[in-house]
């Protein structure tokens, strides 16, 4: 199958990789486009000396194109690019390759606006709500990972990566929103959204801090923070078809569960709680400079709370008066392989043999703290580390965000409804009935 030298060392988990398109439901027909009918194209002579991979380059974001040079590119943010060169020389060397790791800052626009003119990379790194989109697209292949390998992840994992029942890519990390608090100013986590602004209005009146909480929203909204307080009452964002898939024909932001979500939101803005002036720029400055009690934040929020020496513990978010609890969205990170890519075989041999290891599951996780997806890995981790198990704790009742091409019609309307509630500007009822007619019209438009 291969005329170079590692063809020996890839063609066996080649066969391996067509076995599983034929013996996997998962991976079904529709692997068509997989790197197991595809043998890899020759490359150039860069390949044959096996170098290591080299320091990760930033790609371009006016002209985002791959590294010509080499046989296999991978494309990832900042934060991972530096872990991932390490496996990345491994596997070039193992295979007689030329790999790299390109850093990408806007990884999703980067690798649409290349892949266009085929200059993407053969391997993406990525959230899972991308997929929709990128699979109606046709720029993502299917992957072919064995069900064995499949049951060694967190199940809200593995369904995030599946699209119509078909999995698009290998997850890496789970992450949501939690409650952070400093354990100085607020010993006891609140069980309830009262407790909490009880606490933190005393702490405002003794002018031991300036804010209840912080938590990001900004003058536009924002619809992943807001989510929690609508799921609280059962409301969200779509409904579900009877496999569990989100419909995109049933938008429910206008719901009555929605409706008093929203109307939870503009209690927690009147009591200044919640603010349209804090957003991604000042909200973690806010928590760890003591002057808010509370954050609701995620795992990537922890390094810099420990930086300022903040005391900290993590827990789920409060229940609610006259709902339930608050639950998060599930962001699921994962790699994909793009549908044009240079070397396929070598693209799914990456994703579905490395990946999945522990030791690379591991080294992920200390780019960013998120509980890694395999689950022998977050035993692991979990068992060294508290707050892995507190992060796990807080999403456990979540739901993975919605990975559906509608999803993109939502964001906006949905954010900016969030923001006039809880500013005042508008009524719950009103606001977020404009916001689902809005965001019904923005799916018919396709």
């Amino acid at each position: 199958m291969f005329t170079r030298p590692f063809a020996i060392a890839v063609g066996g988990s080649a066969a391996l990789l067509l076995a599983a398109c034929g013996g996997s439901s998962d991976s079904g027909s529709s692997a068509s486009g997989s790197a197991a009918q595809t043998p890899p194209a020759a490359s150039s002579g860069a390949g044959d000396s096996g170098a290591p991979a080299a320091a990760p380059t930033t790609v371009s974001t006016k002209d985002p194109a791959r590294d010509a040079k080499a046989d296999l590119v991978i494309w990832s943010d900042a934060d991972r690019a530096p872990v991932l060169s390490k496996y990345a020389a491994q596997f070039g060397e193992e295979n007689g390759i030329t790999v790299a790791v390109q850093i990408v800052t806007d990884a999703r626009q980067q690798f649409k606006d290349a892949t266009k003119v085929g200059k993407g990379p053969d391997v993406l790194v990525g959230a899972h709500d991308w997929l929709g989109e990128l699979v109606q697209n046709a720029t993502v292949s299917p992957v072919n990972l064995s069900a064995a390998d499949q049951a060694k992840f967190q199940p809200q994992a593995m369904a995030a990566t599946k699209f119509n029942s078909q999995v698009y890519g290998v997850p890496y990390a789970v992450e949501n929103i939690g409650l952070i608090r400093n354990t100085e100013l607020a010993p006891e986590a609140p069980k309830t959204m009262d407790d909490l602004l009880s606490t933190g209005k005393k702490l405002v009146a003794s002018k031991k801090v300036t804010n209840i909480l912080a938590q990001q929203i900004s003058k536009k909204g924002d619809a992943y923070n807001g989510y929690p307080y609508l799921s609280a009452y059962d409301g969200g964002i779509f409904g579900t078809k009877a496999n569990g898939d989100y419909d995109p024909a049933k938008v429910i932001v206008g719901s009555p569960g929605s409706v008093k979500g929203g109307q939870l939101l503009a209690k927690m803005g009147k009591a200044g709680a919640l603010s349209t002036n804090i957003d991604d720029k000042n909200v973690d400055t806010l928590f760890n400079s003591k002057k808010a009690p509370y954050m609701i934040s995620g795992p990537w929020a922890i390094d810099k709370a420990k930086k300022a020496g903040i005391k900290y513990a993590i827990s789920p978010l409060p229940s609610v008066e006259g709902g339930g609890s608050m639950k998060p969205f599930l962001g699921v990170q994962m790699f994909y392989v793009s549908a044009t890519a240079k070397n396929a075989a070598f693209a799914q041999e990456f994703v579905t043999r490395y990946v999945p290891r522990q030791d690379v599951q591991e080294a992920l996780f200390t780019a960013g703290n998120r509980p890694p997806a395999l689950k022998a890995a977050y035993d692991k981790v979990s068992a060294a580390n508290p707050d892995v198990k507190a992060w796990f704790e807080a999403g456990k009742e979540g739901k993975p965000m919605p990975n559906i091409p509608a999803m993109n019609s939502v964001w906006e309307p949905m954010g900016l409804a969030i923001a006039d509630v809880i500013s005042g500007k508008a009524q719950p009822q009103a606001r977020f009935t404009a916001a689902q007619k809005e965001i019904v019209a923005n799916i018919a438009k396709g």
